[in-house]
């Protein structure tokens, strides 16, 4: 790859990221954030080792990870006395490359649908449309109550009781269409 390509390439990860900060900012305020990053920063450090777990926590505040706060790591992280320079496209990259991290908002529950042959081929296929079809939502899209987000994802691991769907951070195995009321219902009853 060329200097001229990857610079392409950092310029178009910055501006997306940027963009994506903006589109966002109005819902997290300045303030919020940047206690939020304080607060994962003095718990986790500020070395490279820390960016997958402020990462987290800052997924888990606010259930995505701002675009502006990519930037704001990079700068807090940064340490030339020591050599450690992060560009926010590396950052963008490990933000994205992580299923479990969104750089979007997310619903109040995220369902994972498992995508992989086996859970495919006992079911999935009807067990996905009665999602979309429950939720009133495709893959990949939140309800307008911002109460559901549906997703995929590749092997859960539990090949032998598929069809398999992750809602937050609970597994179910051999589910039926006929079933997925009653696992929701257990989570409307939080709202």
């Amino acid at each position: 790859m060329s200097d001229d390509t990857k610079h392409r390439d950092d310029t178009d990860q910055q501006e997306a990221i940027q963009a994506a900060g903006r589109s966002r900012s109005a819902q997290i305020g300045e303030t919020e954030l940047n206690a939020a990053l304080k607060k994962a920063i003095q718990h986790h450090g500020d070395q490279r080792d820390a960016i997958i777990p402020i990462l987290s926590e800052l997924n888990e505040a606010f259930g995505y990870i701002p675009g502006e706060a990519l930037g704001k790591i990079r700068r807090l992280i940064n340490s030339p006395d020591e050599g450690l320079f992060l560009s926010d496209s590396q950052l963008f990259s490990i933000a994205s490359f992580y299923q479990q991290f969104s750089l979007k908002p997310t619903g109040k529950h995220v369902i994972r649908f498992c995508e992989s042959a086996p859970c495919h081929t006992v079911g999935g296929r009807q067990v996905i449309q009665a999602l979309q079809e429950h939720l009133g939502i495709q893959i990949g899209e939140t309800t307008e109550d911002k109460q559901w987000t549906l997703l995929t994802t590749s092997c859960l691991g539990l090949c032998a009781v598929g069809p398999v769907i992750l809602v937050d951070e609970d597994l179910y195995g051999n589910v039926t269409p006929e079933r997925l009321p009653a696992i929701l219902a257990r989570y409307r009853g939080e709202q």
